[in-house]
């Protein structure tokens, strides 16, 4: 049964809904309002609060931490600078992805590791025989996502001394929040100009407080895991278990995928030290299958509709519910995250497709249902994202 998030106090009151799902066993808000595309605009126009305290957090201390974090992920941690980020997966022995997540380095021997999926037994396994203090800080850290277009403004009246203009994507800085630690990252799920807020569960609620009085001023909206899903597919990130399987969940061997599958053959490193998985990814550079993006012929859709005197029924919500994708008839892979992108006023998705068809530009065909009738539109293949906006990795708006 999911229990409340640090933060339940907060988010269950603007809830008004009462729609909830289950994100890593807590309770997380689906949508605040009865329309989904209020939170999805306050996002691409202003500012969104996600509260993201579900992701699993773990703390890696000592004189072998960055042994242990190169050794997991398929990056260079060796690189990675105080104060910066890095966004990874990480492999089994045979080469297929169990997880990705970001790191960030918060001081010469001390990271914060974030994951979807519970990782401390396989930290643990990597980790043997390594001079490292590791904690599963899941329960004891909240994290707030603040994005949007408006979240630096927001930020900065908060706290109006802290450099962020200057706060490149994908770094971090320190600073204090009624005394205690609090750290902001330069990062998010949503493809926008964003920060994500890490400080002790017990401070999140004063937090989200302030945010949001403050954030009133800027258009700011709590935002919810249904819009959350429209933003992220709009980014081309991919979501774990819908876009990929972990290798530990996998039930037959063709579920299971290389990064180099799933649009993360840039975060390999092959000429680092040693690390899991390594060997076996040297053999995986030619991958069968790869992830794309797919934009649905408009035309083609309104024509399969318009035979039953419907216009198209697409809107809405994002569908997590994997349909064929074909190329001259013959079945060549599979859209898994699909949505109506209100922004682009276009049907878009991610999907994963034979190597031969993942070339941009490809003419493919997906499989829609109309009146529960099985039919195709074409699609055309292109490279995710399918928008970025200039604020997001941009450093100072001027």
């Amino acid at each position: 049964m999911p229990i409340p998030s640090p933060l339940h106090s907060r988010t269950a009151a603007l809830c008004h809904t009462h729609e909830w799902r289950d994100w890593s066993g807590y309770l997380a808000a689906g949508t605040y309002q009865t329309s989904h595309e209020v939170e999805y605009f306050a996002v691409r126009n202003a500012a969104g609060l996600l509260d993201a305290s579900p992701l699993y957090k773990y703390e890696l201390r000592g004189p072998d931490a960055g042994r242990l974090v190169n050794r997991l992920l398929t990056r260079d941690v060796s690189k990675c600078k105080i104060g910066q980020m890095l966004y990874s997966p990480w492999c089994d022995e045979d080469g297929y992805v169990i997880d990705d997540g970001t790191l960030g380095r918060l001081g010469k021997d001390h990271y914060r590791l974030t994951a979807a999926d519970p990782s401390l037994r396989w930290l643990q396994d990597v980790g043997y025989g390594l001079d490292v203090d590791l904690r599963d800080v899941s329960t004891e850290l909240a994290a707030l996502a603040l994005q949007g277009p408006n979240s630096r403004a927001v930020l900065q009246e908060i706290f109006p001394n802290l450099p962020l203009n200057s706060l490149r994507y994908y770094w971090l800085l320190q600073t204090e929040f009624e005394g205690s630690p609090l750290t902001i990252t330069r990062t998010g799920y949503t493809g926008d100009l964003g920060y994500e807020l890490w400080l002790p569960a017990e401070l999140a609620p004063k937090l989200w407080d302030r945010l949001m009085e403050t954030g009133s001023r800027y258009g700011l909206h709590p935002l919810g895991l249904a819009a959350l899903d429209m933003l992220r597919i709009e980014a081309g990130l991919i979501l774990i278990e819908v876009d990929y399987t972990s290798s530990l969940h996998a039930h037959i061997p063709a579920q299971k995928s290389t990064p180099y599958e799933i649009g993360l053959g840039w975060a390999v490193t092959e000429g680092k030290a040693d690390f899991i998985g390594q060997r076996a990814l040297r053999a995986h550079k030619q991958p069968v299958k790869q992830l794309v993006g797919l934009k649905v012929s408009w035309p083609e859709m309104e024509r399969e509709f318009s035979k039953v005197g419907l216009p198209p029924q697409v809107a809405g919500r994002s569908s997590r519910i994997p349909v064929p994708v074909y190329a001259k008839g013959r079945h060549v892979g599979q859209a898994t995250s699909l949505v109506f992108s209100p922004i682009l006023k276009t049907y878009i998705a991610l999907a994963t497709v034979d190597s031969a068809y993942a070339q941009p530009g490809t003419t493919l065909d997906v499989e829609i249902t109309v009146e529960y009738v099985r039919s195709q539109a074409g699609a055309q293949v292109i490279k995710p994202p399918f928008y970025n906006p200039p604020q997001k990795k941009g450093v100072a708006d001027g």
